[in-house]
């Protein structure tokens, strides 16, 4: 990496975290008038904990169905990984991911080599996969949610500063995204037509990324994969319950409630933040206020609470599947020399 590319590289992520903290700082916002980290303690000490136990274990389950999910779709490219090693990067890709936004992707697929020697092209086809997969559950979750809670939602929606309704506007902002990007584009054919060795990488690159892409369509048992899929976002949905329920501000809200904070938290997450900081903390809170009528102290010390319980669970078992790969990878090493 060039020292100009570098430059840029940290200027990138400078920029990433300053908005993470401004948001972070106006969502705090909402505490005004209180001793903000004394009000989060208060809010924490009446949180039910059996509730946020039972959220951190109904986590845990659906990455583990997301790994077994992510290790079906290498089963056609002739890698039969092991449910372990898939847990355990999928877990590094999470902690990656709270530091560099969507690092995560490339970074669980590297961990897997190291674990299983499973090509990092073909691996990430199959996260790909898994991410047009998850867009459209997403999605259809959202239109639910939307069709349960129109009303409320779409009068939450007309409350957020973006102006649709300018048609030249609209016109103008797709030219400046679409001309910029034909350009770049063609820039790059031209440079890629010229250069041999950059050609031979991408073909094989491309090769390795189409086997994981088509894996899904060569799976033995569709049925199953559609199962996880169901079963992961059904897992997330009752995470949102439970963690609602363990708040007494939350804990009368019904379900439809759980569809509101799911589908706003979900656009939020989608953010590319460090996990969803900062976006999260200030949709989220202004949801509960405008939508359930929630005191905005105890809204915002509620999603300071649920995002954090929820980080520190990605950060405890991240960290641990982090040492025990490095566990793992040094033990074959041992074996290998051995031998």
């Amino acid at each position: 990496m060039t020292v100009s590319s570098r430059f840029k590289t940290i200027l990138q992520y400078a920029f990433i975290f300053a908005v993470t903290f401004l948001l972070i700082g106006l969502s705090l916002r909402g505490l005004k008038g209180e001793n903000k980290l004394e009000y989060l303690n208060v809010t924490w000490q009446s949180a039910n904990k059996g509730w946020l136990l039972l959220m951190a274990v109904i986590a845990m389950l659906s990455h583990l169905v997301r790994a077994a999910r992510w290790r079906m779709l290498m089963g056609p490219a002739g890698y039969t990984p092991s449910l372990a090693n898939s847990f355990y990067s999928l877990m590094v890709g999470y902690l990656v991911n709270l530091v560099i936004p969507r690092g995560g992707e490339v970074s669980r697929c590297y961990n897997l080599y190291k674990l299983e020697k499973v090509p990092v092209d073909m691996s990430f086809g199959t996260v790909v996969v898994e991410r047009i997969i998850d867009l459209l559950c997403l999605l259809t979750l959202i239109v639910i949610s939307f069709a349960v809670e129109s009303q409320k939602l779409f009068a939450f929606v007309e409350t957020l500063p973006i102006n649709l309704s300018n048609s030249t506007n609209r016109l103008q902002t797709l030219l400046y995204i679409v001309v910029p990007v034909l350009m770049v584009g063609a820039f790059a054919v031209w440079f890629v037509k010229r250069n041999e060795r950059v050609m031979n990488f991408i073909r094989k690159t491309w090769y390795g990324f189409r086997e994981g892409l088509l894996s899904v369509f060569r799976l033995e048992n569709k049925a199953q994969f559609i199962f996880y899929s169901a079963a992961i976002w059904m897992l997330y949905f009752l995470m949102s319950y439970t963690v609602l329920k363990a708040f007494p501000s939350t804990a009368e809200l019904g379900f439809g409630a759980v569809l509101s904070l799911f589908a706003i938290g979900s656009i939020a997450m989608a953010v590319p933040l460090p996990g969803g900081t900062g976006s999260y903390h200030l949709l989220v809170p202004q949801g509960l206020v405008f939508l359930y009528h929630v005191n905005s102290a105890d809204a915002t010390a509620f999603t300071f609470i649920f995002h954090g319980w929820q980080t520190a669970i990605m950060i405890l078992a991240g960290a641990i599947s982090l040492l025990l790969t490095s566990h793992r990878v040094k033990r074959e090493a041992l074996i290998s020399e051995e031998q």
